[in-house]
């Protein structure tokens, strides 16, 4: 009985003392006041409360879904080139993270005005990323066509991992409205017509695959991803299943260009199962909802 308090006792230190861990990762040292000046700044925002882009993007299936969407999304030769010149992913991983999920935080649940400002800044820096790929062909980030690719690769596999991990999945309808919240950030950030319910969305990714292809650098990153995480090695087994479960996500010729072979018995008896733990997990410790 004694024992049993002591765990109970020991146990709320435990949820803080990780959840801390996982928002630090996440949101960097600035994230606790970066928090509360999104959430607590008053103002009109973009979306209101109750919008379903809200409940996806607060959700710990993020975890699975954002690490995906890196994957799908550099399958595009002239998105991963510009990624692998610019973005500095290998020197300062955290700090990219922590800087597209303020991005996402201010768009989705700050005022109108700080929306706006990201969106502002975001814009100036994809105006100033330019290049050649290895095979001599020329990119520019701010190319609206490239900015359809990324913003459909990112919604469908935030979407995909709500759907399975998320901890109050929406129904069609709610799905439908989630694509057409992130419309209203894609449009801000010059995507020109993006999609606006799950069919559009997916005849949209379909009008890009004869694009796609594994470059060496799309396959370099997806082996920095999955296999050499800039993390220490007592949680890279967590990182594995994160990583596991973001593979199941893509489609199957996703996967196939990236040489990502589908174990069906094995995804279906240990993977996913370990997906839904370690989500529910990091929703524990962060705190947030789980009506699951």
């Amino acid at each position: 009985m004694r024992g049993a308090r002591k765990v109970a006792a020991v146990v709320p230190d435990v949820r803080a003392s990780v959840g801390a861990m996982l928002f630090r990762r996440v949101a960097g040292p600035d994230g606790p006041a970066t928090r509360a000046r999104i959430h607590g700044t008053p103002g009109p925002r973009w979306f209101a409360s109750g919008r379903p882009i809200r409940a996806v993007h607060a959700d710990a299936s993020m975890f699975v879904g954002g690490l995906g969407a890196l994957l799908l999304q550099s399958l595009h030769p002239l998105a991963m080139a510009a990624v692998a010149a610019h973005s500095g992913y290998r020197g300062d991983p955290w700090g990219r993270l922590q800087r597209t999920s303020a991005f996402l935080a201010v768009t989705t649940y700050g005022t109108a005005d700080d929306a706006e400002a990201a969106v502002a800044a975001v814009r100036g820096i994809h105006e100033k990323v330019r290049g050649t790929t290895p095979d001599g062909e020329p990119y520019h980030a701010a190319d609206p066509h490239l900015l359809g690719w990324v913003h459909a690769a990112e919604t469908e596999c935030f979407l995909r991992a709500h759907q399975r991990y998320g901890s109050a999945p929406l129904d069609k309808d709610g799905y439908d409205a989630y694509v057409a919240d992130t419309a209203r950030v894609a449009e801000a950030l010059g995507v020109p017509d993006p999609p606006r319910d799950r069919g559009e969305l997916s005849a949209r990714l379909a009008a890009y695959r004869p694009e796609l292809r594994a470059t060496p650098e799309a396959r370099s990153a997806a082996r920095f991803l999955l296999l050499e995480p800039p993390l220490p090695l007592p949680v890279r087994p967590l990182y594995g299943i994160l990583a596991a479960n973001a593979v199941t996500l893509l489609p199957s010729w996703a996967r196939s260009l990236l040489r990502l072979p589908r174990l069906a018995v094995v995804e279906d008896v240990t993977i996913r199962p370990a997906g839904h733990l370690l989500t529910r997990t990091i929703r524990w410790a962060m705190n947030t909802p789980d009506v699951s």
